[in-house]
């Protein structure tokens, strides 16, 4: 059974070298235990959303909340899935600052990444946008 989980955390470390370190580690760690996903970040927040098996997904949604890297996980949005929508990379990345401003404006008040301002299906939304237009890099 495949399920889809996204959530948002602050970063206690946003420079590059940490986003690096997050997604060296999970580009490892996720094609062994059959996850895919993307992470966006910017100002400090992340907006993940990692997708495969339920077991695997779960059981790396509670290392996430025991990672001293984040702070403030938050559960947005958690779903049992038919297929993929992020299955392209091992993990995706989106430095939101980089992305198309008129992106973020259409899902949110403002400039800036808040996903604890949005309900958990507009953060999913604005994500897929984010991978239709082709701002999220990153190896498969």
């Amino acid at each position: 059974m495949l399920v889809r989980l996204l959530y948002a955390s602050r970063a206690v470390d946003a420079s590059p070298e940490a986003i690096e370190s997050i997604l060296t580690q999970s580009r490892e760690y996720n094609p062994a235990n059959g996850i895919t996903g993307v992470l966006c970040y910017g100002s400090g927040i992340f907006l993940q959303c990692i997708e495969g098996g339920r077991a695997p997904v779960n059981d790396l949604y509670g290392h996430i909340i025991r990672d001293a890297r984040h702070r403030d996980v938050t559960l947005l949005h958690y779903e049992e899935i038919l297929e993929r929508r992020f299955g392209g990379w091992s993990m995706g990345q989106v430095n939101i600052s980089k992305a198309n401003h008129t992106q973020l404006l259409k899902y949110s008040e403002g400039l800036e990444l808040d996903p604890y301002a949005l309900s958990g299906q507009v953060s999913l939304a604005l994500l897929e946008d984010l991978a239709a237009t082709a701002a999220v890099c990153g190896r498969a």
